[in-house]
């Protein structure tokens, strides 16, 4: 059955109906149950069990979990789970901001809140019903740059939903339209179902459950042993990944001339001497690809182009969050800029590992950052970045992310780039052509 029809039978009844005849949908509470039991452990699960609501909070995301029927309110993204014991006991209210950042203020400043009754409270009437249920998340805090729209929103969502085989709506506050055309492959093959507006749709939807929140890991991570299914990365990116961009290309395959994309920035962090630097990696033998922004915006397009890369090349930034669609065995090779070495290892250095991937990083020296000319070689920004940082994350990245651009030292990075032919296994034929 075709998926707009599929919607209007789950999505558009009264809750009068008994029409429930599409077979994706979760076939009793008690499958249902067992599907959402999964994403909570320990005293969470026995909260579960005993009230129909667990609620799980650390440092990065809150999920609340609920097993039994839920009535939400678009109009005010008010959630309402009644308790079987609903009469006895006292209202309690939870605010959930849906987005896997807590930590950041300002990404949660830009993230609304969802309400989340339960106890003693009054259900308003149902205008549409579901039977399947229903994962709330928002698409507001940082995006608009990829890393923090997989890091936040993607990965999170695949470790909170995969294991549900697409039985389950999808309800996003702070809704962007362009987010949703930009991720409608990956949103399509984790819901079979049209992602719900809340700002369009502004009435009362029933699930048999739901999901406010999504769980997350760590920067660009799944732990494989508290995800449901025991998912990993290589699932994510071999797999999942692969079916939902039509990728063609499982291994890295040796060719004569291996290709090498080039993430060209054009604000800060460029590459002032990226003619010079296309030219020897021309000469080292690779075919040179130059990315820049506009290109990297269309995923179908730019996915299949990267499946097909052997190296990725680029100075830390989000661009780099494209290596999740390297073939496995590729190398991400990461210019380190002058006082970025935490937040390159951290971000991507240790995750390309887990992707498996092959990482290689140029940490560049200050006679390689403008930031020398700027503020002369004695001063803390270029003797110790760190002191930077303790003036607050703010102030250290005016200088180094904002203000930063590099002069790379071929001899030095030509280096590099022969260390990553020879992880290629080239084992540097190429290179002694020149």
């Amino acid at each position: 059955m075709d998926k707009k029809k599929q919607q209007c039978i789950l999505s558009s009844w009264s809750g009068n109906g008994n029409t429930r005849e599409v077979g994706e949908a979760i076939e009793d509470q008690q499958e249902l149950n067992s599907v959402l039991r999964r994403l909570v452990r320990g005293d969470d699960r026995i909260q579960l069990d005993a009230t129909g609501l667990a609620c799980h909070s650390d440092l990065h995301t809150d999920v609340c979990v609920s097993n039994r029927p839920v009535r939400i309110d678009l109009r005010t993204m008010t959630v309402y789970a009644p308790h079987s014991f609903s009469e006895s006991m006292p209202k309690a209210n939870r605010i959930v901001r849906p987005y896997a950042r807590k930590e950041d203020k300002t990404a949660m400043d830009l993230v609304s809140p969802v309400q989340i009754l339960q106890g003693n409270i009054t259900l308003p009437a149902c205008h549409h019903t579901h039977y399947v249920p229903a994962i709330v998340f928002s698409s507001g805090g940082f995006i608009g740059n990829l890393f923090h729209e997989f890091n936040e929103i993607i990965i999170p969502l695949f470790i909170t939903s995969h294991h549900f085989r697409s039985r389950l709506s999808f309800i996003i506050t702070d809704f962007r339209p362009w987010f949703v055309r930009r991720y409608s492959q990956i949103l399509a093959h984790l819901s079979h179902y049209e992602t719900i507006n809340p700002a369009v749709n502004g009435t009362v939807h029933c699930f048999p459950g739901a999901v406010v929140g999504l769980h997350y890991h760590d920067n660009l991570a799944l732990n494989t042993t508290a995800i449901p299914g025991g998912y990993s990365m290589s699932d994510f990116r071999q797999q999942f990944l692969r079916e939902a961009y039509n990728l063609k290309r499982q291994n890295l395959t040796e060719t004569e001339r291996p290709v090498l994309i080039l993430i060209s920035r054009s604000k800060t962090r460029m590459f002032l001497n990226e003619d010079d630097m296309v030219r020897m990696m021309e000469e080292l033998g690779f075919r040179v690809v130059i990315t820049l922004p506009h290109r990297m915006s269309n995923f179908s397009k730019f996915a299949k182009e990267l499946n097909s890369c052997s190296v990725l090349v680029g100075a830390h930034g989000a661009g780099l969050t494209n290596a999740l669609f390297l073939p496995p065995g590729a190398v991400l090779l990461q210019v380190v800029p002058l006082g970025l070495d935490w937040a390159s290892t951290h971000y991507f250095g240790r995750p390309a590992s887990e992707m498996g991937l092959q990482y290689v990083e140029y940490k560049i020296e200050p006679e390689e950052s403008s930031l020398l000319e700027l503020y002369g070689r004695e001063h803390p920004v270029i003797t110790n970045p760190a002191s930077l940082f303790l003036k607050g994350y703010k102030v250290a990245r005016a200088v180094y992310i904002d203000r930063q651009n590099l002069n790379i030292n071929l001899t030095r990075f030509r280096e590099t780039l022969v260390q990553a032919l020879r992880l290629l296994g080239h084992s540097a034929t190429l290179a002694r052509r020149n």
